[in-house]
């Protein structure tokens, strides 16, 4: 920033950084505006938004950098050229980060539309019997190893595939995996970094995570299944922000996708 302003090219621009708690509901765009103007990270109401009313109840703009490192691109070649990089109705690079059962995970761009069989290729090929793989960060719904044949990393392609492109966070998981204990870790994150505001996310949060605890502790029902289900349906769509359908929607697609699994935690003599 000193280094633009000593050449003139903010003569009437003020940038100031500001760091961030690391609170994940601050993804949300008004619970980031609230921070920066010191208050607790709680999403708002919307309407108003942001661009009608936002920080200090001026019009805001607010965009992830990753959408601003598109910028250089687009001024020096074109929205033409930059249209002709990706998909007819997703366009312009993506950054993808790869974890989980490859041998070279990290951090790899490529085009929107791009086969995700390239991205694996990419990160090394995967380690093991493919079981699953989470798209889109950990508040995509997983897909099976056959749901993912052919998959494009777009937005609709993923959307019509049942899942999210979201943050482009791509989790290999393979055989040796406990789904209910990737179902576990899952609502703990989000149970810890629910801001507290929506009973629904709040308290259903916790209820699927201690259901899910007794589930692998040994203790669990069949009935418990069907009530983690009940839950993600209803806490979906009933809270400010989308922390709600964040934690609900991959919870539900694990229990009803590896169904298998969650049932033989059930103790024989607990099946009703």
């Amino acid at each position: 920033i000193e280094e633009a302003k000593a050449a003139g090219l903010l003569p009437h621009v003020d940038i100031e950084v500001f760091v961030g708690g690391g609170s994940y509901v601050c993804g949300d765009e008004t619970a980031l505006i609230q921070s920066l103007e010191g208050g607790r990270g709680t999403p708002r109401l919307k309407p108003p938004f942001p661009a009608n009313k936002g920080l200090y109840g001026c019009p805001t703009i607010v965009n992830n950098v990753e959408t601003l490192a598109c910028l250089p691109f687009i001024l020096n070649h074109g929205a033409d050229a930059f249209r002709a990089m990706g998909s007819s109705t997703s366009y312009g690079p993506k950054i993808f980060g790869i974890s989980g059962h490859v041998h070279r995970p990290g951090v790899y761009e490529f085009a929107l539309g791009t086969p995700l069989a390239t991205l694996l290729d990419a990160a090394g090929g995967i380690q093991g019997q493919l079981k699953g793989v989470i798209v889109g960060g950990l508040s995509a719904p997983i897909l099976t190893a056959d749901e993912i044949v052919g998959l494009k990393m777009d937005y609709d392609a993923c959307a019509a595939a049942g899942t999210v492109l979201g943050s482009g966070g791509i989790m290999v998981v393979n055989d040796s995996v406990s789904i209910p204990e990737l179902a576990l870790r899952t609502i703990r994150f989000y149970a810890h970094e629910s801001c507290g505001q929506c009973t629904p996310c709040r308290d259903g949060s916790v209820a699927i995570k201690c259901l899910i605890e007794k589930l692998l502790a040994g203790h669990g029902l069949a009935q418990d299944i069907e009530r983690i289900l009940a839950l993600t349906h209803t806490i979906a769509g009933l809270t400010i922000c989308p922390l709600g359908e964040a934690f609900s929607l991959p919870i539900r697609a694990m229990v009803t996708k590896f169904r298998d699994e969650f049932d033989a935690l059930v103790q024989p003599e607990r099946v009703s």
